[in-house]
């Protein structure tokens, strides 16, 4: 079996959600598609976002909910997404999408995008034309990178692919296109026999995998690679900050050479998907003991203790399904074409018009 082929390994299909919120209204999972000539397909325009829903003594529990809606609304923003939704409206509509699914625990994810206008298509690169459109979906997902390796970690290497540089992609925007840079430093990982590929920035300093941030531990204090390293402000990496304060452990935001990797006493991840996973080998070098380490550990065991209800965390941040007031359902045909002439006036405003507006972005780290 060739290495493509083992890096083709069976998934056990995930548990899927039965509707999809789809620009103020729930339709059918089989009903959400987008037409072949839509222009996310062709350049990449679309923002999206991940975030998970844990299973608790009270109920499902939304995990920090609106930093993560805010962040897709940010992200819009620096693309020039000019929409309608807001951010009360995206978080109860994750809300009740999570209510209707019947699923405990599962994986929510919110995309905004670039779409078809079928009456009157425009195709080109410019987005403008083009109306917005949204969608929420959800599925049980497991640990992102095996179960095991939670505990005994994962083994990496440092990818021959650069992260963006954020002059020319803006890295702390999650957009599509930016995973296509992902999608490299990830398939390169897997062809050579790693769970994951370390990336660094342009000038050589380490900034993240391909879809996590990272931390280093090294005598006693966590160390991770700011925000001028080209790293998407992770939710969960804020988390991380604010549970180490929480525990005493000194955290710093620093540039990191390649070779601290290999020198670190413990190295982990950290993301919605890969949550908190220990680092256990890079570039074949053994990173501490080659197994989960016991500031990682103490993280680790917090984070997991407030995701499941049993520790109070440091902020706001579980939402419980079951405590928030159902959603009133919109009447489908008045709701959704009120949306769609809102969505083609905001789409269709002028460059010029739109390059006056000041893009002031809230950092979510």
């Amino acid at each position: 079996m060739s290495k493509d082929d083992q890096s083709k390994k069976e998934f056990k299909k995930p548990e899927i959600a039965p509707e999809v919120w789809h620009d103020g209204e729930f339709i059918r999972w089989d009903d959400a598609r987008v037409h072949v000539m839509s222009h996310v397909l062709h350049y990449g325009s679309s923002v999206f976002e991940g975030i998970r829903t844990y299973k608790t003594r009270r109920g499902q529990a939304v995990f920090r909910l609106r930093e993560h809606m805010q962040r897709l609304l940010n992200s819009a923003k620096i693309y020039r997404m000019n929409h309608p939704w807001t951010l009360s409206e995206l978080s109860d509509a994750a809300v009740e999408l999570v209510r209707r699914s019947g699923l405990q625990q599962c994986y929510i994810r919110p995309i905004m995008f670039r779409a078809l206008d079928e009456e009157r298509p425009a195709f080109g690169v410019n987005p403008f034309p083009n109306p917005m459109t949204c969608y929420i979906g959800a599925w049980d997902w497991g640990k992102y990178l095996g179960e095991e390796a939670i505990e005994v970690g994962v083994d990496v290497c440092v990818s021959s692919w650069n992260r963006l540089t954020p002059n020319s992609m803006p890295a702390m925007a999650k957009s599509g296109a930016n995973y296509m840079n992902s999608q490299l430093i990830k398939m390169e990982a897997l062809l050579n026999g790693f769970a994951e590929g370390i990336a660094l920035d342009d000038r050589g300093y380490v900034s993240e995998g391909s879809g996590e941030n990272i931390f280093l531990v090294h005598d006693g204090k966590v160390i991770t690679p700011p925000l001028s390293s080209a790293i998407l402000p992770g939710i969960t990496r804020d988390s991380v900050i604010e549970i180490c304060r929480a525990l005493e452990i000194p955290i710093v935001e620093s540039g990191l050479q390649r070779a601290a990797l290999y020198v670190a006493d413990e190295l982990f991840f950290s993301g919605t998907a890969a949550e908190i996973t220990p680092i256990r080998t890079v570039d074949r070098i053994q990173v501490g003991e080659g197994r989960r380490g016991p500031i990682t550990e103490r993280i680790q065991k917090l984070f997991f203790e407030i995701t499941s209800g049993e520790r109070e965390a440091p902020g706001d941040w579980l939402t419980f399904v079951g405590e928030q007031k159902p959603a009133a359902r919109p009447e489908a045909n008045g709701h959704r074409a009120a949306q769609t002439e809102e969505v083609r006036k905001a789409a269709t405003q002028s460059t010029a018009g739109d390059a006056r507006d000041a893009i002031h972005v809230t950092l979510t780290e």
